[in-house]
């Protein structure tokens, strides 16, 4: 060391981390949409697409009122237009070069001031071939006419003035169009082949696309389905090998064979297998004005929402929230008006719904596992949230910590940050408790050798104030004092 002489100063790495909280409410939806109508309709198949606005995920995705068709856009308008929350990423299984119907009978076209409209939807525009004659040779795009859409989302073709069809008085048009039909419930759950994946598979690929850890995974307009409901439990763990998050399923309520009666909302969730304590069930669906939504689009949005306004903290149950809507109802949109006593009927069977009071409600605090289940980690959904989203956070980081030198100063930086973080959350009201301890009996000198340190958490989110209740009793001492004056 050389000779020293004078003032010095050394700065040193903080001890205490700065927690990664993310997004805690991130949905990662998965479903149909009108991709004809995006701007590159073949690039968004089986690919997780992120949206911080409506023009965004309209842009990247298309958006189209038949919610049935294209089940994302029931989400994209729940998200966007009902919450304004953002962001979202989107997972569309509906793939052009395979769920499509080729249409080879010329449709013949009056033209009118140089347009005629197709008023056919899920046209691919790539496909279209336009002749000035039903016998003619096909004529040449943006040289002859050029194709857009209109706002119903039909297909306009312009004859352009220099092109050699700028006389014709009809046109006839050959093309290709979407079959979202062709999708099915199989399509949703997905695979993997080689480094292909597909539906549900694709989850996978947010974190390390986006670097955001999924909150919340639905698939409304699917997760009635019993295959893709389950399927969707199973994806809430283990994601990438460590992260954990929750889930909506929409119990079906469909007036052919899904449940119509309030009462029989326990059966029809024990036929679907919705028990994971990552799951929440939902009953029945709801209405915005015209517009029919399933539940699960709602309550994720409504979710995402509460979190966003709660320091991005995930510790408030998604019950008892104001809701958009202005009526429940089956998936017909029959509307099924429920009191509290009857919501109360189905949210003991591990179910959640919206009831009215004075003003819709969302209303329910149970996982799925409930009854099942009694344990207040896993029974009350906020609660379950919270010990996903901790141990995300957790993992997230201190993953810079990996195979840095097992010794004292990194248990004590671990233990000292997690512990401020904890009180941090703890003086702010977000839990009751949260701190961390290095024990030696959990850490024998075998498994600190194998290279494994084991650090025991202790949280304690709030449970919910379920059930409020206040005795009332007559006093009549109270009653023989007013009368008597006091006086015996």
């Amino acid at each position: 060391m050389p000779y020293q002489h004078g003032v010095r100063v050394l700065e040193q790495a903080t001890g205490v981390t700065a927690p990664i909280t993310g997004t805690a409410g991130l949905q990662v939806v998965f479903g149909t949409a009108p991709v004809n109508l995006a701007k590159n309709p073949t690039g968004v198949t089986n690919k997780p697409v992120i949206a911080y606005t409506w023009q965004e995920a309209v842009d990247q995705l298309g958006y189209s009122d038949d919610w049935a068709s294209y089940t994302l856009c029931e989400a994209m308008y729940a998200s966007f237009k009902l919450f304004g929350v953002a962001p979202v990423i989107f997972v569309n299984v509906l793939d052009p070069a395979t769920h499509k119907t080729e249409v080879s009978t010329a449709a013949e076209l009056t033209v009118t001031s140089l347009q005629a409209t197709l008023e056919v939807k899920g046209v691919l525009l790539s496909t279209v071939a336009v002749k000035s004659s039903s016998s003619g040779t096909a004529l040449t795009v943006d040289t002859d006419y050029t194709l857009s859409f209109d706002d119903s989302g039909n297909v306009v073709i312009t004859l352009l003035a220099a092109g050699s069809a700028a006389s014709a008085a009809k046109v006839y048009v050959t093309y290709t169009k979407l079959n979202p039909a062709g999708v099915t419930a199989s399509s949703i759950v997905g695979s993997t082949s080689g480094n292909t994946e597909t539906g549900l598979e694709v989850l996978r690929q947010v974190y390390p696309k986006f670097g955001m850890v999924p909150g919340l995974i639905i698939a409304p307009g699917w997760s009635q389905n019993s295959d893709v409901g389950v399927a969707l439990a199973a994806k809430c763990e283990e994601i990438n090998g460590y992260f954990r998050c929750e889930s909506y399923v929409d119990i079906d309520c469909n007036t052919t064979n899904g449940c119509t009666v309030y009462s029989n909302v326990g059966a029809a969730k024990a036929a679907a297998a919705i028990n994971s304590p990552h799951v929440m069930a939902l009953w029945p669906c709801v209405k915005s004005g015209s517009k029919i939504f399933h539940a699960s689009a709602v309550w994720a949005a409504l979710t995402q929402y509460t979190d966003a306004q709660n320091d991005d903290v995930p510790n408030l149950s998604p019950s008892n929230k104001s809701l958009p809507i202005t009526a429940t109802c089956l998936e017909d949109g029959t509307e099924i008006l429920l009191d509290q006593t009857q919501g109360n009927t189905v949210n003991g069977f591990g179910v959640s719904t919206a009831i009215n009071v004075n003003g819709f409600r969302s209303w329910g605090n149970n996982s799925a596992a409930y009854p099942s289940t009694t344990d207040p980690k896993d029974r009350w959904f906020a609660c379950r949230r919270f010990f996903s989203w901790w141990g995300n956070s957790f993992i997230q980081t201190y993953f810079q910590n990996v195979d840095d030198p097992a010794d004292y100063r990194l248990i004590e930086s671990i233990v000292d940050s997690e512990n401020i973080r904890g009180n941090a959350y703890v003086s702010a009201g977000k839990c009751a408790a949260a701190y961390i301890e290095f024990n030696e009996d959990e850490n024998p000198v075998t498994s600190i050798l194998n290279g494994q340190i084991t650090f025991h958490q202790h949280l304690s989110p709030f449970v919910p104030a379920e059930d409020i209740l206040n005795i009332l009793e007559f006093d009549p001492e109270a009653l023989t004092s007013a009368l008597t004056g006091g006086e015996s």
